[in-house]
């Protein structure tokens, strides 16, 4: 037998396609896992299909899994795979546009026959039509293969073939040298409630690996090394999950009890999934009839004295603007997460935009202004989740937190931190009256501002001699009683535009990457766009352009000197998942000739087309 010859790679895009059925987010978030155990730095992309049970073996329904992984500091999951691990024609064609010459594939040969062909749309053959002639191609039987293996264990042959997934799974963990000791206690944990499912995965997994050591198919066999973190302790986060996460630490950290009403919702629902489990740190969540029940028992949780919080996408955040404008005239703290998805109504629903930036800022009746927040990786939605808490119970307001499908359900290795570490905020709940009648007599108003911050103070019910009356209907300023004066809504009005504001001074400055400090453009980004714009940034400094890049957090209030940044440089290029949000608002406030550069696909930009943008703007181009 001949050894094939140990390669070390820097780094591999691995994307693994099929059908929705077929296993492939199941395969790929085990791939990622083993390798993060290893210690390689990594990015994944999972890429569900928008129709639910779309007709198998059709274009429609294929289901990809991309991942990253590296010996050094990556954001993203990669441009193009280098590997296209496909277990049917259809997973092999959804995938062709996106493949560059020389790629590897590797396809379940089992899977093209006549009937599958013609599902995906194929007149031939492409194994043997010679339009795969640019790339490196290994057709292997796991279907056959499989389906042997698990007949001794007395699986079924059908019920063997979904085990298939777990085949790629060990085909790819002996070509990338990933460990198997953790994957196999990882099926035997699993899968232990059902003996014949454990045993068909478990062998299916074995029988690919040992595929690979023993067909001598592949000439190579590669390894990429551990990358090189800071110490600490590490796990693997999704963007979902990070945010449950921080939500529960800002409960903790403002020992507020939270709760979560929401309604379900495409891409938010696993931020529910997750709150729904941790009872232990006084979480309470809710599962409403529709998206303004959810956001109204939220309020109303935030008027009880709790951390009141509503997750929701797109189409849920229209429905809750009536409830977050009354929010907005309580002046009670309440947090809705927003995870962007495609549109408008139901759109796509899996795939990723950027396009409620201008919904989040504006989208309500009367001058309600909301601060906003805006995550930029995965593990950034943890931070973004307290600060978001912060703001909202010092300055008594609602906060929106703008995720994306891209970030919850991408994942990356996340340095968990010391609890000690992260700051704890009071919600400072009034105690007793703060003025006095004109005969002395002390009495409580609630809407009396907080010097520093504008605040109101926060009297939940039940507290002796704080009782006050809370509604829609303006208030008077500081008494907090039903008022129909002109001039005391134009006072209210300024007062609560002052009050968000004035946040800008308790959030950090925009940082700015610019090695040489001489910078002939501005790549200014928000939100989840952050790692595609690095890695372009990156590569146009390789070709030596002269290239800042800063990433907002912080959206409203932006921060206080983000003006002199933008004076700074003679070009600026906003690259946006829309039409031009972000741009649009800083061409209006900032008087700057920003240049738009747009992508409404339902898919990331890649780091290519970052470069090209900022060839294009410095060529006068855009």
């Amino acid at each position: 037998m001949t050894k094939p010859t140990q390669t070390t790679l820097k780094s591999v895009v691995l994307r693994f396609a099929g059908d929705s059925g077929d296993g492939m987010q199941l395969t790929g978030e085990r791939f990622t896992s083993v390798s993060a155990v290893f210690g390689n730095d990594l990015s994944t992309f999972p890429d569900f299909p928008a129709e639910i049970r779309a007709p198998a073996g059709t274009l429609n329904g294929v289901s990809s899994f991309q991942v990253q992984i590296s010996d050094h500091d990556i954001t993203t999951a990669g441009d193009t795979p280098d590997v296209l691990i496909a277990m049917n024609p259809a997973g092999l064609r959804a995938n062709m546009s996106i493949l560059e010459t020389g790629a590897t594939i590797i396809v379940n040969v089992d899977a093209f026959d006549e009937r599958s062909l013609t599902k995906a749309g194929y007149a031939e053959n492409p194994l043997s039509d010679g339009s795969l002639g640019r790339y490196t191609v290994y057709e292997v039987p796991m279907t056959t293969i499989t389906t042997e293996v698990c007949k001794e264990a007395g699986v079924k042959p059908r019920d063997a073939e979904r085990s298939k997934n777990f085949f790629a799974l060990g085909l790819v963990s002996w070509l990338y040298s990933r460990p198997t000791e953790s994957t196999v206690a990882w099926i035997e944990s699993r899968f232990s409630k059902v003996e014949l499912v454990k045993q068909a995965n478990l062998r299916a997994y074995r029988a690919g690996y040992d595929f690979g050591e023993t067909a001598e198919l592949f000439d190579a066999r590669y390894e990429i090394a551990k990358a090189d973190f800071a110490p600490g302790e590490y796990t693997n986060v999704t963007g979902n999950t990070a945010l449950a996460w921080g939500l529960i630490a800002a409960g903790q950290l403002s020992e507020l009890p939270l709760f979560l009403g929401s309604y379900p919702i495409t891409p938010a629902s696993d931020i529910l999934h997750e709150l729904s489990k941790r009872k232990e740190f006084g979480v309470r969540t809710f599962q409403a009839e529709d998206e303004i029940a959810g956001v109204a028992s939220a309020l109303g949780a935030s008027y009880g004295g709790a951390l009141g919080i509503t997750t929701t996408s797109g189409p849920g955040l229209d429905l809750k603007s009536e409830a977050m404008g009354l929010a907005v005239s309580l002046e009670l703290p309440l947090i809705v997460v927003d995870v962007q998805r495609a549109g408008p109504s139901t759109g796509i629903p899996t795939k990723v935009e950027q396009t409620d930036l201008l919904t989040a800022m504006y989208g309500r009746h009367g001058e309600s202004p909301i601060p906003v927040i805006a995550a930029i990786t995965p593990s950034d939605c943890f931070s973004v989740a307290i600060e978001a808490a912060r703001i909202a119970v010092t300055y008594r307001t609602p906060v929106i937190v703008l995720s994306d499908a891209y970030l919850a359900n991408g994942t990356e290795p996340w340095a968990i931190p010391d609890v000690a570490d992260l700051p704890k905020f009071s919600p400072n709940f009034a105690t007793g009256p703060n003025h006095e009648k004109a005969d002395g007599t002390p009495e409580f108003w609630p809407y009396l501002r907080d010097p520093e911050t504008n605040a109101r103070p926060w009297a939940p019910p039940g507290m002796a001699g704080l009782e006050h009356r809370v509604g829609g209907l303006e208030k008077g300023d500081g008494h907090g009683n039903v008022a129909y004066d002109g001039l005391n809504h134009e006072r209210m009005t300024n007062l609560r535009a002052q009050k968000v504001a004035g946040i800008a001074a308790s959030i950090p400055a925009l940082e700015v990457d610019d090695p040489t400090g001489d910078a002939e453009v501005l790549v200014l980004g928000w939100g989840g766009t952050y790692g595609s714009i690095a890695a372009g940034v990156i590569r146009s400094r390789a070709r030596g352009r002269k290239v800042a890049h800063a990433q907002l957090r912080h959206l409203n209030p932006m921060p206080s000197n983000i003006g002199d940044v933008l004076k700074k440089y003679p070009k600026v290029l906003v690259p946006e998942l829309n039409l031009g949000q972000l741009s649009k608002m800083i061409r209006a406030e900032f008087l700057v000739d920003a240049k738009s550069l747009s992508k409404v696909q339902g898919m990331p930009f890649r780091a290519s087309e970052i470069e090209a943008g900022i060839d294009a703007i410095l060529g006068g181009a855009l």
